[in-house]
């Protein structure tokens, strides 16, 4: 066992914005005092908003300082064989008082060349959902960048766009270049690539408190698209205390682990492990030590973490990159 790693908590980057209302205090706990609070980023190497460990012996230390130290035994030897000593997902809790604007992110290709950063292929699990609420995921049918442009002149965009009604514990995987917006009344957990890159397309005429619109990037978005019709849903298996595959692309694995006893974990320590826990509590027992979670926490297992124990009654998306 490794000594110099342990189960790595981060203090929240809270965030304001105008779609964002309190169901990240009063559902998840979240230390926040605003009306307004949209996302909660748990787990981050955007620059500018960089994850601090609030716990154990790298209290203080922001995550790129530690992967700046241990590499192999924080990332993985595969994961910084790949990425360098780049993290290379992000992981944010978001709440949705009003409707999200309707956006869409650019690939790899398209993000390198225009930002010098990743692209963001992203999925979503529903924590929480409001009677009738919906999500926004690709075109009705097949479409093309005329048809698309006109109907955003004539404010008519939704009626090409497909709305799905949602519910606690649904999943959609979104690729890059689908269109795409988290309808009111939901909380969701979201798994990403490491990128801040979005083209919002449109944003319901909105205005801030200064009466300003915020920005669209209509032409950006464009060349970003892809005008096909989608399947962003997935299903997937619920057996108990195992983990069960949901999503499994380049950029990460996540699967879904209905703890309801004991789960002994043996790992090779190609790639770091991260744990959402999206309801219930869960205890994890590693090297004599005991740490514990609830709904709304995430935690980071560093890859020399390679044998621990986790106990409870808890819902749990595990992610890592394989």
């Amino acid at each position: 066992m490794n000594k110099m790693v342990y189960p790595l908590q981060f203090d929240p980057i809270l965030k304001d914005r105008i779609w964002g209302g309190e169901k990240l205090k009063t559902i998840l706990n979240k230390p926040i005092e605003s009306k307004i609070t949209g996302e909660s980023w748990e787990l981050s190497t955007v620059e500018g908003d960089v994850s601090v460990i609030a716990n154990g012996e790298f209290k203080g230390k922001s995550l790129t300082e530690v992967i700046e130290e241990l590499p192999n035994e924080i990332l993985g030897t595969e994961v910084h064989k790949r990425f360098g000593k780049q993290f290379p997902l992000l992981f944010k809790y978001l709440d949705a008082r009003e409707d999200l604007s309707i956006q869409v992110h650019p690939n790899d290709e398209l993000a390198k060349k225009r930002h010098n950063s990743f692209g963001k292929t992203e999925m979503w699990y529903i924590m929480q959902a409001d009677p009738d609420s919906r999500i926004i995921v690709g075109f009705k049918e097949k479409s093309n960048a005329n048809e698309y442009l006109e109907h955003l002149k004539n404010k008519t965009l939704l009626s090409i766009l497909d709305d799905v009604e949602v519910k606690e514990g649904d999943v959609f995987f979104l690729e890059t270049g689908t269109v795409h917006a988290i309808g009111a009344g939901l909380v969701v957990a979201e798994i990403q690539q490491t990128s801040d890159i979005t083209y919002r397309i449109y944003d319901f005429d909105r205005v801030d408190a200064q009466g300003n619109t915020r920005e669209l990037h209509i032409d950006l978005a464009l060349e970003a698209i892809n005008y096909d019709k989608v399947e962003a849903y997935r299903s997937y298996k619920k057996d108990e205390n195992v983990s069960n595959t949901i999503v499994n692309c380049p950029y990460f694995t996540t699967n879904f682990i209905p703890l309801e006893d004991t789960v002994t974990v043996s790992k090779t320590g190609n790639s770091f492990t991260v744990y959402m826990c999206v309801d219930g509590e869960f205890e994890l027992e590693y090297d004599m030590n005991i740490y514990t979670y609830k709904k709304g926490e995430t935690v980071l297992i560093p890859a020399a973490m390679d044998y621990y124990v986790i106990t409870g009654k808890a819902s749990i998306l595990e992610i890592y990159i394989s």
